[in-house]
């Protein structure tokens, strides 16, 4: 046998044995954090790679990652770590210069900008709070904040991720960073709270170029959560997602554990019973291979 097909017949075989063998976690939180984490970066990345993951990305809510992500990487070794900003207000809302400036950042572990989560204006509205917000649309449009965005995430090639914009919002946001160049496109846990996609939504966004996150902390979401933060959020089960996945083909789809929280299973627990719980709806394992490795790869860089 070739070598490069031998290659991939060992991989396969790794795959089958272990879930997790080659897989990526594009959405994991860590300490130290403003608001009370599980785990530490450095613990985080041993117990992913222990697990067999080939990498993962550090989110935090309030602060650049892609200096931690360099750190754990250099400090581990063995798996390839990644980070980036989220636009909130603790780092100015829609800072381009928080965009730039993270993609300059040695290592250049910074490959992900995140549109305003919790002060987006969908998110404050949806939880009914009372407090400011950062807003991505307005009138029909992008705000103008969003072009100088957009410009430094094409320039750098990074991913843009719609954060907790509304499913509506989405839609605009798409189509103008894709005519402003921007060419990796993820929606943020695109069926859980406070976006709730539907599979029209779904077919629109796959066929705008964008792909869907799928996290699996929504899994055990709901009145019963393990963690606090959990309790008042929408239950979406594995099977849903293996629903969806089908529907609108794996090619659109990541996999997320978006794990951290206190009382929560770790990260990569999380992410092997997705894998599985999707394996047992019947997904192939083509489909899996899909949306728990090539898909995360192809917008990080690192294709095989």
């Amino acid at each position: 046998m070739r070598p490069a097909l031998l290659a991939l017949a060992l991989l396969a075989r790794q795959e089958e044995a272990n879930p997790l063998a080659g897989a990526i976690d594009f959405h994991c939180h860590s300490g130290p954090d403003a608001v009370p984490r599980s785990v530490n970066d450095l613990e985080l990345v041993r117990l992913a790679r222990r697990a067999g993951l080939r990498g993962l990305v550090l989110k935090n809510h309030f602060t650049m990652t892609a200096d931690r992500a360099a750190l754990a990487m250099q400090e581990v070794g063995g798996i390839e770590v990644f980070g980036g900003v989220v636009l909130n207000r603790a780092v100015g809302g829609l800072n381009a210069e928080a965009v730039r400036t993270m993609a300059r950042f040695e290592g250049r572990r910074g490959k992900v900008v995140w549109l305003p989560t919790f002060d987006a204006e969908n998110h404050v509205k949806h939880a009914r709070e009372d407090r400011p917000f950062v807003p991505v649309v307005r009138d029909g449009a992008p705000v103008p904040e969003l072009a100088e965005v957009f410009k430094a995430v094409a320039e750098h090639d990074l991913v843009l991720q719609t954060g907790h914009a509304s499913v509506a919002e989405c839609g605009i946001l798409i189509e103008a960073a894709k005519k402003a160049g921007v060419k990796r496109i993820l929606v943020t846990h695109a069926m859980a709270d406070p976006i709730n996609a539907a599979e029209a939504d779904l077919k629109r966004f796959a066929a705008m170029g964008a792909l869907m996150e799928c996290v699996w902390a929504t899994h055990i979401a709901g009145p019963h959560a393990p963690s606090a933060s959990g309790r008042g959020q929408k239950q979406v089960t594995v099977a849903e997602y293996a629903k969806a996945i089908r529907a609108v083909g794996a090619e659109h789809f990541v996999l997320s554990s978006d794990l951290g929280q206190q009382l929560n299973p770790v990260h990569a627990d999380g992410l092997r019973a997705f894998i599985v719980g999707l394996q047992a709806e019947g997904l192939t394992p083509r489909e899996v291979d899909l949306v728990a490795r090539r898909n995360a790869a192809r917008l990080l860089g690192l294709e095989r």
